[in-house]
């Protein structure tokens, strides 16, 4: 008689077939910031710990989970799906140990974000609601998916969108100019006193996803300014915005600055605009969409309430 839906317990596999769970959490800190030196300083372990261990993880696996380029990591398609699984165990594992663990009940916000507004504009200014909620856990999911907020238990998300589309509060529109370090300003060999001048510098870009070109991307403000037919000296491709950034600072090259997302830097003089006018409106905004149970957690409305006030401020 043959054997149907015969389960094998978990203890009767090969080890080389079972999954190291101990070693998920260092692959979710390096898919999330696409960086192991990242994820390292986030662990509190070194570079080549976080690299070990991702490795181990891909030889149980039998497949990569990341493309290593210059720089610069990639997921690859059995890393994204491993990444959203890794995300939703953890999640409900930490939500788990929330409710069985005994003590006060955790004050928690859950809210979804891009990179680019987590690293540049929120983390930045978060000191200041932690300030006056000390009690609250702050848990921010920072992806390029739009993640449903009833399945991934999230109380809010901050949605870069067009305008035209925009749901819930709006925190800003967003307007794009060159902007690059002070240094390169003082340049006298390659002078930036017109559009036309970016043709001798190097320009710093973020590779465009599937579907319509980001704003990140030079090409439609090119199209504004009137050059759509503009040759580069050279380029520099990032796969995070917030990489592009920081290559600017260095002086590096010129962003396409995303205001006022980067407004704070140009406030300290780290980048500057190189041309007097410049400036085009993308039509994109930043938008705060609030989850249903949401209005039942008052620690949610007060982190949207201070959102909206920190970007009048600004």
């Amino acid at each position: 008689m043959p054997f149907r839906n015969v389960k094998i317990p978990l203890g009767a596999l090969p080890r080389s077939q079972m999954l190291r769970l101990d070693l998920l959490p260092c692959f979710d800190a390096a898919a999330r910031t696409l960086s192991f030196t990242l994820a390292a300083e986030e662990l509190h372990l070194t570079q080549s710990a976080v690299s070990r261990q991702i490795q181990l993880l891909e030889e149980s696996l039998g497949t990569p989970l990341f493309e290593r380029h210059h720089r610069a990591l990639v997921l690859t398609d059995a890393g994204e799906v491993m990444q959203r699984a890794t995300r939703d165990a953890l999640e409900r594992l930490r939500d788990a140990s929330a409710r069985v663990r005994p003590g006060p009940r955790l004050r928690q916000v859950a809210m979804t974000c891009t990179h680019g507004f987590a690293s540049l504009w929120l983390i930045p200014r978060l000191a200041r609601f932690t300030a006056s909620h000390p009690q609250v856990d702050v848990r921010i999911s920072a992806s390029m998916e739009i993640m449903d907020l009833e399945r991934h238990r999230l109380d809010m998300a901050v949605r870069f969108v067009p305008s035209s589309i925009g749901r819930g509060q709006a925190l800003f529109e967003e307007t794009v100019q060159p902007l690059c370090a002070p240094s390169l300003l003082r340049d006298k060999t390659t002078p930036l006193r017109q559009p036309a001048d970016l043709a001798h510098h190097t320009l710093l870009t973020v590779e465009k996803p599937t579907g319509p070109a980001l704003t990140t991307d030079w090409e439609p403000w090119f199209q504004v300014m009137g050059l759509p037919d503009m040759r580069m000296k050279n380029t520099m491709q990032f796969t995070q915005y917030a990489d592009a950034v920081a290559a600017a600072v260095a002086g590096q090259g010129v962003v396409i600055g995303r205001l006022p997302l980067l407004q704070s830097l140009v406030d300290r003089k780290q980048l500057v605009a190189p041309f007097r006018s410049g400036g085009a409106a993308t039509r994109r905004g930043y938008y705060v969409e609030m989850a249903a149970h949401a209005h039942d957690n008052p620690d949610a409305l007060d982190f949207a309430n201070w959102l909206r006030a920190e970007a009048e401020r600004g």
